[in-house]
């Protein structure tokens, strides 16, 4: 078991949400550590938009994603729950993922039921495969996990809230909690009476992912903790605010030729701390010849 999966295994005895700002990179992954948040969340949307620029329609391939759970892992310093879509294929390509996640130091991930290519789950149209199909997904995903010496924590996801309606949602949610898997998880969640009937149709562990402009954004940590789930994902907020600032930034400049200043947002001197320039310098200058 790595540090990061003891940690993470260790917070969720404790019983507090954890609360998992989504990273669409390694740098979102750093902010978001050290803004004091206990775990980290790789979106799949996240990484796809910042390596392809395109649409959450299953294009990024397994090694992608694993080259992304790398580098995120490597800067965190706290917990990574990355997705690991469908599993990009059979058992051994499941099989695979789990290792080379294993590797990478992350700490926990999800599997969701959906048909290849995949597709975001706030997005209509997903094709699911069979419940029992997706049973022995998580089967295969549990055993991968129990095989390898990194105990991290699986997730099984559904994604029938959208396509199926909320009872075949938490149908299939019963069904997965029975396959061994440490929590599970509806997604395409966008309403409060949504979140209030996985809370209270599912007894056992189960996450989160509040996504802004819906109205379950409005629900707190509190509001959630009470209901009882383990884990809240913000998938897409730390993106989604990069880019309103970024757009801010370059329409200023566009329309007055300089540079606006904002005193309270990042200068050079915040980003070198936010990336330990001086740590590098130093250990350079060190051992310079």
């Amino acid at each position: 078991m790595t540090d990061q999966t003891k940690h993470l295994r260790d917070l969720l005895t404790q019983g507090r949400i954890i609360a998992a700002p989504g990273a669409p990179d390694a740098l979102s992954a750093r902010l978001i550590a050290q803004s004091g948040f206990p775990a980290v969340y790789m979106t799949g949307l996240g990484a796809t938009a910042s390596r392809l620029g395109v649409p959450d329609l299953g294009l990024l391939s397994q090694t992608e994603m694993a080259d992304q759970a790398r580098a995120m892992a490597a800067v965190a310093g706290v917990p990574v729950i990355a997705d690991a879509d469908t599993g990009y294929g059979g058992p051994l390509n499941l099989r695979r993922v789990i290792d080379d996640y294993a590797q990478a130091g992350i700490a926990a991930f999800h599997v969701e039921d959906q048909q290849m290519p995949k597709r975001c789950g706030q997005l209509s149209g997903a094709r699911l495969v069979s419940p029992a199909e997706a049973e022995a997904r998580l089967r295969a995903a549990v055993a991968a996990r129990d095989a390898n010496p990194r105990d991290m924590v699986v997730i099984g996801r559904t994604d029938a809230l959208g396509a199926e309606g909320i009872e075949a949602a938490l149908d299939r949610a019963r069904r997965y909690a029975q396959t061994g898997v440490d929590l599970v998880f509806v997604d395409g969640i966008r309403t409060v009476a949504q979140v209030e009937a996985v809370a209270h149709a599912l007894p056992g562990p189960k996450v989160v992912s509040l996504v802004d402009g819906t109205e379950a954004a409005a629900l707190g940590l509190d509001d959630l903790q009470e209901m009882g789930f383990a884990i809240c994902l913000f998938a897409i907020t730390t993106l989604l605010a990069s880019l309103t600032a970024q757009a801010e930034a370059l329409d200023k400049l566009r329309a007055t030729g300089r540079i606006a200043p904002n005193p309270e947002g990042f200068d050079y001197a915040r980003f070198s701390a936010l990336v330990d320039l001086a740590s590098h310098q130093a250990f350079a200058h060190e051992h310079e010849a």
